[in-house]
């Protein structure tokens, strides 16, 4: 750290309030969350030792994926440590003195309006996209008016001094924000017997005749379970894809060794992103 801070900082994208706001508090009750107007500025704090870690939401279980982490995670220097699943419950709120009848407009996160959109629609409530959630609440604070609201957490609705008009107001129950732990250190969790891991990794495929399958190959071979595989063409070139990969596995298992040597034949630079323990969230059954 560059500043001498007796309590850890934990730096996340958004307003005060937002839903990364309130996966910091429920994951490190002891840490400062620090509020990042950006992604990549969230991620920087961390580079330059002005935060420990960063919280950063990945996907959605109704909206998909971020795509932008998957863009920017490449071109930092940070490790993944962790994962968080923060089941997210939407409110829709307002003034104190409003109703639901009367919201006409609503602000927030393009990835939270699609995950309300049925719900808008039905209510013929008119979407407009804002940087964050929680900035979508202060915004209705600031306005005062009765007819606009904001779709965010009722974290923001303390904060700002709103009412929850609806809560559960996203289109599906059991709606899940996945979000990843980054630090500047690389430290592989000592192996427990019985724990399950995911070891993530990029990797860009030779141009040869079926790269792509024999690198993948290689991990089925071993009996490596993949459980993400993320392609993307970086830096906006359409010559090579780079691949993201989350597979269940620790780098000392003795099928994963043998699947990263097979695929180091076939792929090119091969870059490790962390090992880390798999969260329960997982293996609910629902």
């Amino acid at each position: 750290m560059t500043q001498n801070h007796v309590t850890p900082i934990i730096a996340y994208q958004g307003h005060q309030g937002a839903y990364s706001h309130l996966s910091c508090q429920r994951m490190f009750p002891n840490f400062e969350a620090r509020a990042c107007m950006s992604f990549s500025a969230a991620m920087a704090m961390v580079e330059r030792g002005e935060a420990h870690i960063a919280m950063i939401p990945v996907e959605n279980s109704t909206a998909g994926r971020v795509e932008e982490i998957y863009r920017q995670l490449p071109h930092t220097s940070l490790y993944v440590i962790g994962e968080h699943y923060e089941p997210v419950n939407h409110c829709l709120l307002g003034l104190k003195n409003s109703s639901v009848a009367q919201i006409k407009t609503v602000g927030s996160h393009p990835q939270a309006l699609a995950q309300c959109d049925k719900r808008l629609t039905k209510l013929n409530i008119r979407p407009t996209a804002t940087l964050d959630t929680a900035g979508a609440a202060l915004e209705v604070s600031q306005k005062g008016d009765l007819s606009h609201g904001a779709i965010a957490s009722s974290l923001a609705a303390q904060l700002y001094d709103l009412a929850i008009l609806q809560e559960n107001f996203q289109d599906v129950q059991g709606n899940t924000t996945r979000f990843l732990i980054l630090s500047r250190e690389h430290k592989i969790p000592t192996q427990v017997i019985g724990q399950k891991y995911i070891t993530s990794f990029l990797f860009t495929v030779r141009n040869i005749p079926s790269a792509l399958y024999k690198a993948m190959g290689g991990l089925a071979t071993n009996n490596v379970n993949l459980i993400k595989l993320e392609s993307y063409t970086p830096d906006g070139r359409m010559v090579a894809t780079q691949f993201h990969i989350d597979a269940e596995a620790h780098p000392h298992d003795a099928n994963m060794i043998l699947a990263m040597d097979e695929l180091a034949y076939f792929a090119k630079d091969i870059r490790m992103l962390g090992t880390y323990v798999a969260s329960d969230y997982r293996y609910l059954k629902v």
